[in-house]
């Protein structure tokens, strides 16, 4: 089943689907690949919502001490404006996620495979946002993507600095035995990390 969840980001439910003797396998195999693909694509529509977002500010070149003042009357202005018309998920402080999303993952959506990258949710990079430090980001995401780590077990390790100690540590498993122990009950179960992964949550 898992190789087949990985065709569906390419090809149609029509084209993949395969009947079997077990009609209760396959109603759950259809609901649960259906699933997963209608948060995949929400999630993708979301974070290149929040990429343009973050882009189009950029485009204002307010950056540098002398155009914080300007930016920030923009950032305000936008706000207000956006919330009034489109409700919640416009505060200043997301549109500022979502412009920081932009510089620190200009490349996102490309590969040069020209494959499309495994993303995580927006939940999940407003997290990796919280980390300065370029390399300890790229490690954490790469870790949340590979461990299927929740949103909670992504923030538990980057507030605890999980990166830092697991670099300092000579007995790594041990580390790492710790922090499955801690985020177990944030790991329940698959669903719960798609959920989490493709949430449409605005953070």
């Amino acid at each position: 089943m898992s190789d087949r969840l990985a065709d569906f980001g390419q090809n149609t439910f029509m084209e993949n689907f395969s009947k079997t003797d077990d009609i209760i396998k396959d109603m759950r195999e259809i609901i649960e690949i259906s699933r997963d693909t209608a948060y995949r694509a929400v999630n993708t529509v979301l974070l290149q919502r929040n990429w343009l977002i973050g882009y189009r500010i950029a485009e204002e070149g307010f950056q540098g001490a002398e155009r914080a003042e300007y930016g920030a009357a923009i950032i305000a202005k936008l706000s207000k404006t956006l919330t009034a018309e489109y409700g919640k998920g416009f505060t200043k402080t997301n549109l500022y996620h979502f412009y920081s999303f932009y510089r620190e993952y200009p490349d996102i959506f490309q590969t040069v495979s020209g494959k499309s990258p495994m993303l995580l949710s927006w939940s999940h990079y407003a997290i990796l946002l919280q980390v300065n430090d370029k390399e300890a980001r790229d490690w954490y995401e790469k870790e949340a993507v590979s461990q299927t780590w929740s949103v909670r077990t992504l923030q538990r390790n980057v507030s605890s600095q999980y990166y830092y100690r697991m670099l300092r540590t000579q007995k790594k498993e041990a580390v790492v035995s710790e922090m499955k122990e801690i985020t177990n009950k944030y790991q329940s179960n698959r669903l719960e990390f798609i959920k989490n992964r493709y949430a449409v949550v605005c953070i």
